[in-house]
């Protein structure tokens, strides 16, 4: 299985945009309400400093998002956002003939150095209850991890928040998805679907 870091950069871009809404409403409910406009920013910087470095040899698309996610995108979703892009970027440099097992290994250390970061563990209803299980599906593919990734976000509609700004709003969030592990849902489906184009 081949894998495009552009086309999944340009996918997940597309898909920023398209769910800004959904996302601006989710946050507004249980954070302060700017994780759409973080999210479809963030990702429309980072196609610029994409394309920009395209010709001179320069950054890959990942690398491209870690950067931007690290330095530019506030909230708290930026900076670990950008943990996990830098880790899967480092991983896909490295990469010898299995660029699908570099994913899988760079979304794995992304997801410790969130974890050491954050602190946060499945069942706090953050990003991580998208992200770990996503991780863990990958070997068994693009399209298992994004189920996966998709399941755990809706799980946290069920979940007490205990960390971050909705841990302060208590019951009010409850029957809605954490917005992070929303935009960590819609980051591998996008992956997907750019594996399946291949």
């Amino acid at each position: 299985m081949a894998f495009d870091q552009e086309a999944v950069l340009r996918r997940f871009a597309q898909a920023a945009e398209d769910a800004h809404a959904e996302l601006t409403e989710l946050d507004q409910r249980s954070g302060d309400g700017d994780f759409g406009d973080n999210l479809r920013g963030g990702l429309r910087d980072a196609v610029l400093r994409f394309e920009k470095s395209a010709g001179d040899g320069g950054v890959s698309a990942f690398g491209a998002l870690g950067e931007v996610f690290l330095d530019e995108v506030g909230g708290t979703s930026g900076p670990l956002l950008g943990l996990l892009f830098t880790e899967i970027a480092h991983a896909l440099d490295g990469a010898g003939t299995d660029p699908v097992a570099a994913f899988g290994e760079g979304a794995k250390a992304g997801l410790a150095a969130i974890q050491r970061v954050g602190e946060a563990r499945v069942g706090d209803r953050t990003l991580v209850d998208a992200l770990a299980p996503a991780v863990e599906a990958v070997p068994q593919g693009f399209a298992a991890a994004a189920r996966a990734a998709r399941e755990g976000a809706d799980r946290t509609a069920d979940l007490r928040a205990r960390m971050g700004r909705a841990s302060y709003v208590g019951e009010r969030v409850k029957g809605e998805p954490d917005p992070g592990a929303v935009g960590i849902a819609l980051f591998f489906r996008t992956v997907a679907e750019a594996a399946d184009q291949r």
